[in-house]
């Protein structure tokens, strides 16, 4: 098998990958933000005992598919460093690779378990710490969507 050339590397259009894979993003996050969450709370899921597993669950996999955007975006802005402007750029994948670190790490981890009913024969309730986590939780996504949506402007 040959060895691949600096042509093979390069046939790939990092420019509309890069664009496709932060409007996917960016879009998947507003669909679990405001419309999966606020379905499942209309619902009355949020009350049902195993709701914070559920919610686990549902995270688990959107944040590791987070950290693949992450990743891919900063390796396309990698490959593509050739004007001024890729410092800029660059420095906004990594507030988003820093954002997506910390809600898949740190964030979901602890909603979770702050939500998990480990008494049957309670209510579920939610805690007090609960209300610091939502409001950290919605910084970090505003801040996601400013700097995606910087950066996707940016790019387009």
């Amino acid at each position: 098998m040959a060895a691949a050339s600096r042509a093979d590397y390069q046939s790939v259009n990092w420019h509309k990958s890069l664009v496709l894979v932060l409007a996917f993003w960016i879009s998947s996050s507003v669909l679990l933000d405001f419309v999966v969450m606020p379905s499942l709370f209309a619902a009355g899921m949020m009350t049902q005992p195993d709701f914070a597993t559920a919610g686990y669950g549902i995270f688990w996999v959107f944040n590791r598919l987070e950290l693949l955007c992450a990743a891919f975006v900063s390796t396309a802005l990698l490959v593509r460093q050739q004007s001024e402007k890729a410092v800029f750029s660059l420095a906004l994948a990594a507030v988003l690779f820093t954002i997506t670190i910390a809600c898949t790490y740190f964030l979901s981890p602890q909603m979770s378990s702050l939500g998990l009913n480990l008494n049957l024969f309670e209510p579920a309730h939610v805690p007090a710490g609960m209300n610091q986590l939502h409001f950290t939780y919605w910084v970090l996504e505003a801040c996601k969507f400013l700097a995606g949506g910087w950066l996707l402007k940016r790019e387009f």
